[in-house]
């Protein structure tokens, strides 16, 4: 701020004025930076973050050879070398197969037979014994490619459907749920509190007990992503009604029109590219939480993911991320392409 200067007989100011810079912090800024310091270095004992640094130094070390190897060198090499090459090809014992018929092979399989090893309990002697049997596999060289695809492509179509789901409800939610549009303020807080509640509960917690109610499938996992995504969608529509520019609504109100009508004709048009971009968000998101509650068994891609896991079939494991990732990266193309039409 600056001081006034003297003022001469004529009443005008003949000194220079003085300016005066506001400090930068004061001290409750200091004490809560010092505060902020304490709780994240208890945190961080707590967390064990000194576990994390010093493992980082030694792979660091070991990528640079000033150590023999790490223990996040050995992790990642291990599954790593595993997970190639990608598994493409199945192999199916034929005596898991009901009503195998070797004269009609599906299209491009064929048979395959080996020696194996086999452990089975011998009642003589209750004890464990391996023996070596012949056994024949029937080969499909792109079956599991082709199967995977098919569970990827299922849990494409929940999350589009539960994304679907979740915008025809936020729409009107979020109606309510804006304060400049809300019919009555109870109803705001109703709907603002049901919002967050859906918002807060995790789908994977919610697959749990859809799961038990629906059963194993795809209707489970469809209502779990689509009761969150309304958590998210909801709120960030209402938000978006809030901070539309009033000079449209207010022409449009000069007339005489209603709030749906202002909502169609002064709100809707400047809110819809931002819409679709949540749109679209949300989608991407349901298709990549749609393999994590495949893990509880609510359809799609996930379950497959969690068995090969769990079977160290990490071939397999890198065929279902590689498959993820490609259509992750796919509907990226699509909803860009589409948000260039709209905008």
């Amino acid at each position: 701020m600056s001081d006034a200067g003297s003022l001469s007989p004529s009443g005008q100011n003949t000194s220079p004025a003085r300016w005066q810079v506001k400090p930068a912090f004061d001290w409750k800024t200091v004490l809560m930076v010092a505060a902020a310091f304490v709780l994240l270095s208890v945190s961080a004992q707590r967390m064990e973050l000194h576990r994390l640094s010093s493992q980082l130094g030694e792979f660091l070390q070991a990528s640079v050879g000033l150590k023999e190897s790490s223990q996040i060198g050995r992790g990642i090499g291990s599954v790593t070398q595993q997970m190639y090459p990608i598994a493409i090809a199945e192999r199916t014992p034929v005596s898991l197969i009901d009503d195998f018929d070797p004269a009609h092979l599906p299209l491009f399989s064929h048979l395959e037979t080996e020696q194996v090893e086999e452990s089975a309990l011998d009642p003589a002697t209750m004890q464990m014994t391996t023996k070596t049997v012949k056994k024949t596999f029937l080969v499909e060289p792109a079956g599991y490619l082709l199967y995977t695809l098919g569970k990827m492509l299922e849990t494409v179509e929940m999350a589009i459907w539960a994304s679907l789901f979740a915008v025809l409800m936020s729409l009107p939610l979020s109606w309510v749920a804006a304060r400049n549009f809300t019919p009555h303020p109870v109803l705001y807080g109703l709907a603002r509190s049901f919002i967050s509640f859906l918002r807060a509960v995790p789908e994977l917690i919610s697959a749990l007990f859809l799961v038990l109610a629906f059963g194993f499938g795809a209707i489970a996992g469809i209502l779990a992503l689509a009761l969150h995504s309304v958590g998210f969608l909801a709120k960030f529509f209402a938000e978006e009604i809030e901070a539309a520019d009033k000079v449209p609504q207010d022409a449009i109100r000069a007339t005489g029109a209603g709030d749906l009508a202002v909502l169609r004709l002064a709100v809707l048009p400047q809110v819809l590219p931002s819409y679709t971009a949540l749109t679209f968000y949300i989608l991407d998101r349901n298709i990549r939480m749609g393999t994590v509650i495949g893990l509880v068994g609510a359809g799609g891609i996930g379950q497959e993911l969690k068995g090969r896991y769990d079977m160290f079939q990490y071939d397999h494991v890198a065929t279902i991320l590689l498959i993820i990732f490609l259509s992750v990266l796919a509907l990226d193309a699509l909803a860009a392409k589409i948000r260039r039409k709209l905008i």
